[in-house]
Formats: structure tokens, sequence, C-alpha cells
């Protein structure tokens, strides 16, 4: 068996869905505690995990960080215009900014959308001003402050 390309969707069945939901409920439930809600074996479990990671379909497991109680008491979307043919360059510049939590490549009036996370907005002004709009590659960026948060899973 081939291990599919990044692109390429990977057939889901039911216990397949069922399983990804508890994962994403709670990355840190135990597989038999996994298996147990979706009324499957231990063995199933681990065997369909694996799987699913193995096929790229579970990427990693992380944790939900509350930005606030955590110390990022400002967050904003920024929007960038670029230069063509820049993207594959500013996307790897843009993962190395401690404060970028979200990097999406996007069609519309913009060409990427950021999740800017700081300790407050002079950090903010800080990461916008002198890292983001002095990219080579950025024509033009637009901010929008976060006033609330929530996350849906």
């Amino acid at each position: 068996m081939t291990e599919p390309t990044a692109d390429e969707t990977v057939p889901l069945d039911d216990v397949d869905r069922r399983i990804i939901a508890e994962l994403t409920r709670d990355g840190r439930m135990s597989v038999t505690q996994v298996a147990e809600n979706v009324h499957i074996s231990r063995a199933h479990a681990y065997t369909r995990i694996s799987r699913l990671t193995g096929e790229g379909v579970l990427t990693r497991f992380t944790a939900l960080v509350d930005p606030i109680k955590a110390g990022l008491k400002s967050s904003a979307y920024v929007t960038l215009k670029v230069r063509q043919h820049s993207w594959r360059e500013l996307r790897e510049q843009l993962r190395a900014i401690p404060e970028v939590h979200h990097i999406a490549l996007v069609g519309g009036d913009f060409d990427v959308i950021l999740l800017v996370r700081t300790t407050d907005n002079t950090d903010l002004r800080r990461v916008i001003f002198d890292q983001l709009q002095s990219m080579p590659g950025v024509l033009d960026t637009q901010t929008f402050l976060v006033f609330e948060d929530l996350d849906t899973r």
C-alpha cells in the first residue's frame, strides 16, 4: 500500500470519523477510552489510530492554550497582499515568527491571512511594522483586532 500524497483524500468510514471526533475533543484521551467511547476493542482502536496517523489524517496531537491566561492578551488577524511568486519564501519566513499562530494562503482581496498573538498592542505593532511589513514580497497589510476568541472544537 502506498502512502497518500498531501492533497490526496484518505477514505474514512464511520468508525474513523468517530475516532477523529473523540481525539479532536481530547487529544490526551487514552486508546482504551477512545475504544470505549467508539464501542470497539482497544486493539482495533490502536490499529485505526496508527493507520490514521500513518496516512497523515492525524498529523499531530497538541494542547489548546487559552491565550489570555498564557499572557497573549493581544490578538489580530493580519492579511497580506504579496508579490506574485513570493509565497514559498514568505511561508518559511512567516513560520519563523513565534507570534504567528496560523498561516493560510487564500483567494480574494488579499493573499495570506495570519493569526498573530502577542503580549500587548506594543508587541503586536512591532510584529506588524518591524517584521511583516518589512518582508520582501509583502506589498500591503491590513489588521483586524480580535476582541473575543471562541474555539469551536
